[in-house]
């Protein structure tokens, strides 16, 4: 890690939660809804470099009204989990690899890129501060939220220079709940997430923003879920909200190449790996929506899932569009899935070996 020296500003037990009141608060935790009491800040001027580390009670941040970061969308950031290890220990799930997509995404906005070293170091400071809120129970984990934003007061239209860098930690479950069962997607025709070219392969603030217009279309429609397909034709299938997508035609699987406008999700990657070691072959090819339509109903097709850190692995059971809905298998969750959810989850708890290194240990027992 890197050899920083930290301000640490925790709270004193005095006036934190108790832990019956943290129990109250942790017993159904909705996605993002549940913080704990600290947060990392680090800043960052082309002066100073990156300086000014520190640990603080989680609160409002004061921001200028002209505050870049508000008015041209310097805003970026990352999701990763920790879980509580048998040993006692806690350990992130391939945070490297989430820090070198953070440097991608700020490196796209013109944003200075934080070290990685520096990266996983305010992971450990957050995790030590606020230990107690690292979750025992099967069904959650912490999620983590590193964000990057523009701080300088300004309305010109430039990069600034200055920026401030936090981290955010979160008790939760998955994003659909515990055994939520499969979900029903909107395939968008209306609206597009990115372009060749454009900020699809950052995990920037404005992606999100832009999505929740077609997040409340698929509501509209009955789904919980959009689908997003190719700007140019509105044909190929790419996304599934924030979440990368899997087609499974028995023990092979099709997932949708890295174009330039999906997000190079560390889930997707890790499953890649994980499959061949499962028995499954595992094509990146371009599909249709018409295809996956036609694949469903002859049952060619006999499971699709979405995959991300927060969701883990969700099954798609109804798909639909305009041109028609369609049910994939028995609109259920299928084998894949559930395999694939099971080697993976084992992997992030620890209750598997660990041969490339995945989990990264942030905390002794």
């Amino acid at each position: 890690m890197a050899n920083t020296t930290w301000n640490r500003q925790l709270l004193p037990d005095a006036a934190r939660l108790t832990p019956a009141r943290r129990a109250e608060r942790t017993a159904a935790p909705a996605f993002g809804e549940v913080l704990t009491e600290h947060m990392v800040s680090l800043e960052w001027s082309a002066e100073q470099g990156w300086h000014n580390a520190a640990v603080l009670p989680f609160g409002p941040l004061p921001l200028a009204p002209s505050t870049v970061g508000l008015h041209y969308g310097q805003v970026v950031f990352e999701g990763l989990k920790a879980y509580a290890q048998p040993d006692g220990s806690v350990a992130a799930f391939r945070p490297e690899h989430h820090a070198s997509r953070f440097q991608r995404s700020a490196a796209r906005l013109a944003m200075p890129e934080l070290p990685v070293g520096l990266f996983l170091e305010s992971l450990a400071e957050l995790v030590a501060a606020d230990r107690r809120w690292v979750p025992e129970v099967e069904s959650q984990s912490l999620y983590l939220r590193p964000v990057l934003f523009a701080t300088d007061p300004s309305l010109a239209l430039r990069p600034s220079a200055t920026y401030r860098f936090l981290v955010l930690a979160a008790v939760t479950e998955d994003f659909f709940g515990a055994d939520a069962p499969p979900v029903a997607v909107w395939a968008s025709t209306r609206y597009s997430r990115a372009a060749s070219g454009g900020t699809g392969e950052a995990k920037c603030a404005g992606n999100y923003a832009g999505a929740f217009v077609a997040q409340v279309e698929a509501a509209e429609h009955g789904c919980q879920q959009v689908v997003w397909l190719d700007a140019a034709e509105h044909r190929w299938v790419e996304e599934m909200g924030g979440m990368n997508l899997f087609f499974a035609y028995g023990d092979h699987l099709i997932t949708p190449p890295l174009s330039g406008s999906l997000l190079p999700g560390v889930t997707r990657a890790s499953l890649l790996a994980l499959a061949a070691e499962l028995g499954f072959t595992v094509e990146e090819r371009r599909i249709t929506l018409e295809k996956w339509r036609e694949d469903s109903r002859s049952g060619a097709m006999t499971e699709a899932f979405a995959c991300g850190t927060a969701a883990v692995i969700t099954p798609v059971g109804r798909v639909a569009a305009a041109s028609g809905d369609f049910t994939i298998g028995d609109g259920g969750a299928g084998t894949a899935a559930k395999r694939l959810r099971g080697a993976l989850v084992d992997l992030q708890r620890g209750r598997a070996e660990d041969p490339r290194g995945w989990r990264y240990r942030l905390a002794e027992r």
